[in-house]
């Protein structure tokens, strides 16, 4: 497996395509969320704002794409040559702003804190070249009656171990974390295994955590298991069903203290449109 075009992952937010078009795990993660929110986002396209959260994870992973493409290309990699790559992105801001309530200085200083720990305690070696970096990939599925699944994966270490990099507020128990990123990681498994003809060698979750002091979780994880597969073509095909009969009901829980669709839920008045 190689390094592809790169593409940035914003896959599940193209705006030509509909829901039935192609699957990737942030649409199937959110339908399995709450069918609501997948409504609002994906088949009303309702606009949301750009979260201090979501921005902050957005540059950490430019950073870390950076890092890795720098080691793929076997060139020297320095904190002082990342930083001016981190000072770009922050300065990129969507044009209608991010509502950083004072403290966009503080947000800054966690998130070059976050990259900074990372590459200091990072299991993977410096001189480790990478499989693939960020790499587009799509599984056709057209036997199954299922459209595409695409996605964009991380990074690939050496021997075919797929990492996830994920920006979290606290640190992360290994076993939650397992469970609630598996429909990610099993897409990203049998994309591995359509663009290399063979399995994956293991998973990896790293999650970089903004605590005040900044800390690194590493949690590997075995190969996609079969039965992990048969979950994942069960969430699929429940997943077009589900479009395909317009069955967009609400699922309310701790999810909505952070969704940017809870007012346009709470106008929901039981139907479709």
């Amino acid at each position: 497996m190689s390094t592809a075009t790169l593409t940035p992952p914003v896959l599940a937010h193209d705006p030509k395509s509909g829901p039935l078009d192609y699957l990737s795990a942030s649409r199937l993660k959110t339908f399995q969320t709450c069918r609501l929110q997948f409504f609002f986002r994906y088949v009303e396209r309702l606009p949301t704002a750009t979260s201090p959260a979501l921005f902050v994870g957005r540059i950490v992973h430019e950073v870390l794409r950076h890092w890795n493409l720098r080691r793929w290309r076997g060139e020297a990699v320095h904190f002082e040559a990342l930083e001016p790559v981190f000072d770009e992105h922050w300065q990129d801001q969507p044009g209608d702003g991010i509502d950083w309530n004072g403290k966009e200085d503080e947000q800054r200083e966690k998130a070059w804190a976050m990259l900074t720990h990372y590459l200091a305690q990072t299991p993977i070696p410096v001189d480790e070249k990478p499989e693939a970096v960020e790499v587009m990939v799509e599984r056709d599925f057209e036997a199954a009656g299922l459209p595409p699944l695409k996605g964009v994966i991380d990074l690939v270490r050496r021997g075919g171990r797929i990492v996830d990099f994920k920006t979290t507020a606290r640190s992360p128990d290994p076993r939650q974390a397992a469970h609630l990123n598996e429909v990610q990681l099993s897409c990203y498994a049998v994309l591995y295994r359509e663009a290399t003809g063979h399995p994956e060698s293991g998973l990896e979750l790293h999650h970089l955590v903004k605590t005040k002091q900044p800390k690194l979780v590493v949690t590997p994880l075995s190969p996609m298991t079969p039965d992990q597969g048969r979950r994942l073509m069960a969430l699929m095909e429940s997943y077009v069903q589900g479009v395909e009969a317009e069955d967009y009901v609400p699922s309310p829980g701790l999810h909505c203290g952070y969704c940017d669709f809870f007012e346009p839920c709470r106008a929901w008045k039981g139907g479709a449109a």
